[in-house]
């Protein structure tokens, strides 16, 4: 781990939200993060960032952004919608200006790949109604990064890290962990945020796999997944109905289990079964 670099005197964070009148807007997602030690801890669970370029979504008032830099982040490049906060951070610019880079943008939006070279990895506190939508979307791209470290709402977490056999794993789960190791890093609760949200929170840290865990194509998992898990009560032999294809045929293709239910299926298996499925098609 790089040592962290010697950073200017700063504001109080308290002071920069008061002079700029950043309070905290629901329609925004917005749950501030002001706790130094805190902050400083999340830019620690991203790991050594000395030679990464950090892409941070919605900074806020920058409590985040100054323990990314702190802690040695290469450069920070930090996509914000809210034009109140843009101006906030113009300030940290002016103290970080060959490391710090502002983006006035929705994230939803805005590509990260492109406005970087590699390495570059994603720390944010994620505005919790757009978190998973993120998600997929950076999925896609995977290979663009080096890893992930980010804050959702702690259910959500729970889903994306969960093993099979529980109610929690699912769509999500094996959409993450196909592609990458998941590991949830720590709680943070209600009262660490500006508001205090109604849920705890939890830090999760994604790291692309060199390969998929299992190869198949992924339209045609994502369909096999979203097909099963549409009915997760129900066996394979009935949910994968709405594919279209001889399920018991699939099934034993796949080597799976017919009255094996979604939530029992490992990743493995369900990359296995949109195998059986692409090769059924291309038959058909």
């Amino acid at each position: 781990m790089a040592e962290p670099r010697a950073a200017p005197t700063l504001p109080p964070l308290r002071e920069v939200i008061a002079r700029y009148g950043l309070r905290a807007r629901k329609t925004l997602g917005q749950n501030f993060l002001l706790d130094p030690g805190l902050c400083r801890r999340i830019a620690r669970g991203a790991g050594d960032l000395a030679e990464t370029t950090v892409i941070e979504i919605g900074p806020g008032p920058g409590g985040l952004t100054r323990a990314l830099l702190g802690e040695g982040a290469r450069a920070v490049i930090a996509i914000e919608r809210d034009q109140r906060c843009v101006e906030a951070l113009g300030e940290l610019v002016a103290a970080y200006p060959d490391r710090l880079r502002v983006i006035a943008g929705d994230a939803l939006d805005v590509d990260p790949a492109p406005l970087s070279s590699a390495p570059r990895a994603i720390v944010a506190n994620l505005p919790y109604n757009i978190a998973t939508p993120l998600l997929f979307k950076w999925l896609a791209d995977v290979g663009a990064y080096s890893s992930f470290t980010l804050m959702f709402q702690k259910e959500v977490a729970q889903r994306i890290c969960a093993a099979p056999g529980g109610r929690d794993y699912g769509r999500l789960s094996i959409a993450a962990q196909w592609l990458c190791e998941a590991r949830r890093l720590f709680d943070v609760p209600a009262r660490a945020f500006v508001p205090s949200p109604k849920v705890t929170s939890t830090l999760v840290r994604l790291t692309p796999r060199p390969r998929p865990l299992a190869p198949a194509d992924a339209d045609t998992l994502r369909r096999v997944v979203a097909a099963a898990f549409g009915q997760r009560r129900k066996m394979l032999r009935a949910s994968l109905k709405s594919l279209g294809a001889d399920t018991e045929r699939l099934l034993a293709t796949a080597n799976v289990a017919p009255t094996a239910r979604a939530e029992e299926i490992g990743v493995e298996g369900f990359c296995a079964i949109a195998r059986a499925f692409a090769q059924a098609s291309d038959a058909g």
